[in-house]
């Protein structure tokens, strides 16, 4: 790399290094030449690179601002790029899209911030194709947990109430500068074209999942009790004797509904 920069603990940077796993991330991107790319994070550039190299219309929004004057000088001949000096848990991804074409994301995200910044990009799902992010490999699980699962929980649930999560490969530690404590892994998440249940107010359905996930230990009678009755669970033909990591969307869902 042509530039150093020392990674900033507060912006919770860790820098990918290992070529093997950039061009694997590249080659599970699927990128056709024309598309419109964004990349949040772009640290040094690595995964940058070998974007722009794909014929491809790219916004990065980095937040630190010595990095932004690192990759403008890096990438000030790239006339297909536009770097952003911004907070991406603040940035408004709608703006950067036209009608003719959805946004098609990517990054490498603080582990801080991942799933805040998840939803905030939900939040802008109707201008997303897809989406394609390195995480902690905890949190990829608990995106793709299914009911029964010890990592299935909140998370799972509102997260697959929105997208269609697919587990890619894992990252290990040494692929970064500095190595972070923990294994990380790609994960691609697909914004439904029409969520996959009938939910009446997401807002209730948030509740109820938050609520019934709050002591996972607790049954639903137990758990939901301040929401909905006993007797109200078993007429939807839910047991009220299982707990919330048994509930499948399709069954919070008309939880939520009852409210």
């Amino acid at each position: 790399m042509a530039h150093t920069h020392n990674p900033r603990k507060r912006f919770g940077q860790n820098f990918l290094k290992a070529q093997n796993v950039i061009d694997d991330i590249i080659a599970s991107l699927q990128i056709k030449p024309g598309e419109h790319w964004v990349e949040i994070g772009p640290g040094l550039g690595a995964l940058t690179a070998l974007l722009l190299n794909e014929g491809i219309r790219l916004d990065i929004i980095e937040l630190d601002r010595d990095l932004v004057v690192l990759l403008k000088k890096q990438f000030k001949h790239q006339n297909q790029l536009q770097i952003h000096s911004a907070d991406a848990l603040k940035f408004d991804f709608s703006a950067l899209a036209d009608d003719n074409e959805k946004l098609r994301i990517t990054g490498n995200l603080p582990y801080n911030i991942s799933t805040p910044l998840m939803f905030h990009l939900i939040d802008n799902a109707l201008c997303i194709h897809d989406m394609h992010f390195m995480l902690q490999k905890e949190v990829v699980d608990r995106i793709c947990a299914a009911p029964g699962s010890k990592k299935y929980g909140r998370l799972s649930v509102m997260m697959q109430f929105y997208c269609a999560p697919e587990f890619l490969f894992d990252v290990p530690p040494q692929s970064f500068e500095p190595a972070p404590e923990v294994m990380s892994a790609i994960v691609r998440l697909v914004p439904h074209a029409r969520p996959p249940v009938q939910v009446n107010d997401i807002t209730k359905l948030n509740r109820v999942v938050t609520e019934a996930f709050s002591q996972r230990r607790k049954t639903l009678r137990n758990s939901l009790k301040k929401l909905i009755s006993e007797e109200s669970i078993a007429a939807l033909a839910i047991n009220p004797a299982l707990r919330a990591e048994n509930i499948s969307l399709n069954d919070f869902a008309k939880l939520s509904n009852l409210l």
